[in-house]
């Protein structure tokens, strides 16, 4: 078979992949570089985060409270000196995004306004629009980019796959929304790509985020970490959407409680802090509670009552366009696929263990989240490493050299990009590798996820990697649950690590002609 024409461009910066919080904060710290991203710059998952990031910015709290908090949640295994070099960052990190101009909601007096969500023991939640956090932090990021003339953007563009030569990393492999496939040469690439949603049936992320960066670095046999740690978010709108709106977990830091049918708060009997419990509980509880037969709401009538509109206009807007008035009736809620605590192993640095390849962001696992991320340290984690990624990238000066090589299915795939069967992918992940496993059910995944028919696609693959990585894992530990082993084993007590065996790989077929970027 002949193979289809390739071209090239060539970069003298770095390569950024994808455009939301991570790959901006990453390019807007650079002195030049070319951001490719698969739809418009700013799309993507980080707009539509409601909840806030979190710094300890308040006269009573400090980052060594944020540190614990963050350890006490992450299962026992999230790493403390990644936690303190995150956190001590953290009250910086907003004053950046204030200054290049991201509106925090403030107090009468012109101070930060500080919330409070779950696993925090301290108000220290920074806000933008109540609950469009993500969408103003996202206008403020764009902007800034959009007024950089030394970013090069490339948008409507699809990561295939990582290119390398003998020096490492060299490149990236690209669908163009035209239908031509592209490869940018640049001498380092950073994969802010985001996470892993569109492998299950019900997220909050958009459909489109199948781990594309996650399985191109697998492919190449990038170490990965904590690949089984799924989050699921305990309340998102119970309609079919994908993204499933999601309902704030700064409504419940402020008082709205889970309810069922009856009225009754079934929380408060699981978990001495009820509502406000660490994600992975509440999430376990609704799910079981809604397995049992019981519909489950969040009640926030007598806490927010009819300032719901003002306070938090996002999921008012969702409520409503779903036939529910948040100001007199509860808002009916289930889990949903929220965040990937695992994927490339990376330093403190932003390094992956191939030369040439950096990650921040979702797709990245720093070792912050452990086994179960704290609320709202995702967007301050993908910034501040987005930032030490680019002082990274400063000393970074390789010496490319050998044939060029992508993976040897890597055209087939591309190809056959839009025949995957993602849908039934979903369904697998949803049904066996969801908020409750076990063995069997791992087991029949794998098996099944053999067996989808067509080209393996990213999310096949990643379902894969969490699949297996749960299978190892025996033992109950943060968001990973295994119904056939309850209990944390303390000889578990570690971060995973798995090195995937790299793909076979061919010689990279381009045009004569390079095509000037």
């Amino acid at each position: 078979m002949n193979s289809p024409p390739v071209e090239v461009v060539r970069h003298d910066q770095p390569l950024v992949v994808g455009s939301g919080i991570a790959g901006l904060a990453t390019a807007l710290s650079l002195s030049g570089s070319v951001i490719v991203t698969a739809a418009a710059v700013g799309d993507g998952s980080s707009i539509l985060a409601q909840g806030g990031m979190a710094a300890a910015i308040g006269k009573d709290d400090t980052p060594s409270a944020h540190v614990a908090d963050t350890v006490a949640v992450g299962g026992g295994i999230a790493d403390p000196d990644v936690a303190r070099a995150i956190t001590a960052a953290a009250p910086d990190l907003i004053k950046w995004l204030a200054d290049i101009g991201a509106a925090f909601d403030r107090t009468p007096g012109g101070d930060l306004s500080l919330g409070r969500e779950a696993g925090h023991t301290a108000r220290r939640i920074v806000h933008a629009g109540g609950d469009a956090t993500g969408a103003e932090v996202m206008r403020a990021l764009r902007a800034a980019t959009l007024r950089r003339t030394d970013i090069l953007l490339v948008t409507r563009t699809r990561l295939i796959d990582l290119i390398r030569d003998d020096a490492g990393i060299s490149g990236v492999l690209t669908l163009s929304h035209d239908g031509r496939l592209v490869a940018h040469l640049a001498p380092a690439v950073v994969l802010a790509t985001g996470g892993i949603g569109g492998v299950y049936d019900r997220s909050t992320n958009p459909r489109d985020i199948q781990g594309a960066g996650l399985a191109a670095a697998a492919r190449q046999g990038a170490e990965l970490a904590d690949i089984e740690f799924v989050q699921f978010h305990p309340t998102a709108l119970t309609v079919l959407d994908h993204p499933a709106p999601l309902v704030t977990e700064a409504l419940r830091g402020e008082g709205a409680t889970l309810i069922d049918e009856t009225g009754a708060r079934f929380m408060v009997d699981l978990h001495p802090d009820a509502e406000l419990a660490p994600r992975d509980v509440v999430a376990r509880a609704v799910w079981a509670h809604r397995q049992a037969g019981h519909r489950t709401f969040l009640n926030t009538l007598d806490a927010i009552g009819p300032a719901m509109p003002q306070r938090f206009p996002t999921v008012y807007a969702a409520a409503r366009e779903a036939g529910i008035d948040p100001c007199t009736d509860p808002i009916e809620i289930a889990p949903a696929e929220h965040y990937h605590m695992g994927g490339i192993a990376t330093d403190l640095k932003g390094r992956s263990t191939i030369p040439g390849l950096w990650a921040c962001g979702e797709v990245a696992s720093t070792g912050l989240h452990g086994a179960n991320r704290l609320a709202s340290n995702s967007l301050i984690e993908a910034a501040v490493m987005g930032h030490r990624v680019a002082a990274s990238l400063v000393s970074y000066d390789p010496t490319r050299s050998g044939t060029l090589v992508i993976p040897s299915d890597a055209l087939d795939r591309a190809e056959r990009y839009f025949e995957a069967d993602t849908r039934k992918v979903r369904q697998i992940a949803w049904e066996h590798i969801g908020i409750v496993r076990d063995e069997a059910g791992l087991t029949t995944a794998l098996e099944l996820l053999d067996d989808v028919a067509g080209p393996p696609s990213d999310s096949s693959t990643v379902a894969k990697l969490i699949a297996a990585a749960a299978l190892e894992r025996t033992e109950s530990r943060g968001a990973h649950y295994r119904v056939d082993y309850p209990q944390s084993n303390p000889g578990l007590q570690a971060r995973s690590h798995t090195i995937p065996a790299p793909h076979e790989t061919a010689r990279l077929p381009l045009t004569t002609a390079s095509v000037a970027p």
